[in-house]
């Protein structure tokens, strides 16, 4: 798929009164044949379609030729995937959706209307990302093994700074609670989960058992720099290849599983964390029904760190905690917590005291430097390597199935 552009919100609210172009075709009923490809047709329909949306979303190059070359590659891609045994799920297919509409900070619904306003059918929409999914699954199953990368052009790569080191990644999470009476049974779900390969089964367990706020969400979480991550997470995401689960992460009171969606180079550097300062508001009762109410209360009665100081008042000092320090030097479950939250927002999903006592955490601040580890940096720059090498592969093959392929324009 290609990226939205940043201006892709404005063009998809103009848009909206425009008519929609003619795309050039001989084809006088629009879902006749316009093109086959390997006995597979593309519509006038689809064609004029496709460059209403590359249009809208400020594509590069000409929409129609644009529209005709994307087609004509994603019916290749997806016969090449069908021939693999891979079918995108419906959900995977909905979360891919969701998943593009976010780049420009929309729902899927919120994205799937400004389109239709544009005079572009939702289906449209849906095949372009069933194409790009299908195609991601049969890559990583195709070449992932055949792109090792030698530690000498590691090597090479970090003296002459040719790589970028700018790695982001979509991870969904699992934070299974895990008390004493309850950590064996924990551990044996946790073991279980990680021998998952799919993220339709992830999400399916996260939605069961997380504790964490995007358990709604089957634990996805969206794109987020490595840097903004843990440094004690990081190696073990940057081991992952995308689709596999981590093994089980013993946390305090808890096991967090992560599975890997997505990984690649972002555009712009993203800065070390420095420091963390955090507030913890102590609630008796663990999670029961009683003491998650009352963090809702206290959450929405708090809009800063400092409020937590007037609600606290009258209360044992020990009511509640604020530390800073840098992630290293926090405890893994709340260096994780705090990685997903705003100055001001807060989380609910952690326990202490062998979960009776729930932790609301608010992040108060977080600051910035410009800082590197010589292993993580290391391991971003194979990591680039590899996932070029992988891209290179796909291209190659692409471009071998187009060579053999039978594509026939009417």
């Amino acid at each position: 798929m290609f990226v939205v552009p940043s201006r892709l919100l404005t063009s998809l609210v103009l848009a909206a009164g425009v008519a929609v172009s003619p795309v050039t075709t001989a084809a006088q009923n629009l879902f006749a044949p316009a093109i086959t490809v390997d006995e597979q047709v593309i519509t006038a329909y689809e064609l004029q379609q496709r460059a209403r949306m590359l249009e809208v979303l400020n594509a590069p190059g000409d929409p129609n030729e644009a529209a005709r070359e994307n087609l004509i590659e994603e019916r290749l891609q997806l016969a090449a995937a069908r021939r693999a045994g891979i079918a995108p799920t419906e959900e995977e297919i909905l979360d891919g959706m969701a998943e593009f509409a976010g780049r420009a900070d929309l729902s899927r619904e919120e994205f799937v209307q400004r389109l239709s306003q544009a005079g572009i059918a939702e289906q449209t929409f849906r095949d372009f990302v069933r194409a790009g999914v299908s195609w991601r699954q049969f890559v990583r199953q195709r070449f992932a093994a055949d792109a090792n990368v030698a530690e000498a052009k590691v090597d090479r790569a970090l003296e002459g700074g040719a790589v970028s080191s700018n790695i982001r990644v979509l991870v969904s999470e699992i934070i299974i609670p895990a008390p004493p009476p309850q950590a064996a049974e924990a551990r044996a779900i946790a073991e279980q989960i990680s021998t998952y390969t799919s993220e339709a089964q992830f999400s399916a367990a996260a939605r069961e058992y997380s504790a964490t706020a995007t358990r709604e969400q089957g634990g996805r979480l969206p794109w987020q720099d490595i840097t903004d991550l843990p440094p004690q997470l990081r190696p073990i995401l940057l081991n992952l290849e995308p689709g596999e689960v981590s093994a089980p992460l013993p946390i305090q009171n808890g096991v967090a599983l992560f599975q890997l969606r997505g990984i690649e180079e972002s555009g712009t550097s993203a800065p070390e964390i420095a420091e963390l300062e955090y507030a913890a508001y102590y609630i008796a009762g663990g999670r029961s029904r009683e003491a998650l109410a009352r963090a809702r209360v206290v959450a929405s009665q708090a809009d800063r760190c400092d409020d937590l100081y007037g609600i606290a008042k009258g209360q044992p000092a020990n009511v509640l905690e604020v530390r800073s320090g840098p992630p290293s030097s926090l405890p893994t479950d709340i260096a994780l917590e705090l990685s997903k939250l705003d100055p001001g927002e807060t989380s609910s999903a952690l326990t202490r005291n062998n979960g009776q006592t729930l932790v609301l955490l608010m992040l108060c601040s977080r600051s910035e430097e410009v800082a590197e580890d010589e292993d993580a940096r290391r391991n971003e720059v194979r990591l680039g390597l590899r996932n070029r090498r992988v891209q290179q592969l796909a291209e190659n093959y692409l471009a071998e199935l187009r060579a053999n392929a039978r594509i026939v324009e009417r």
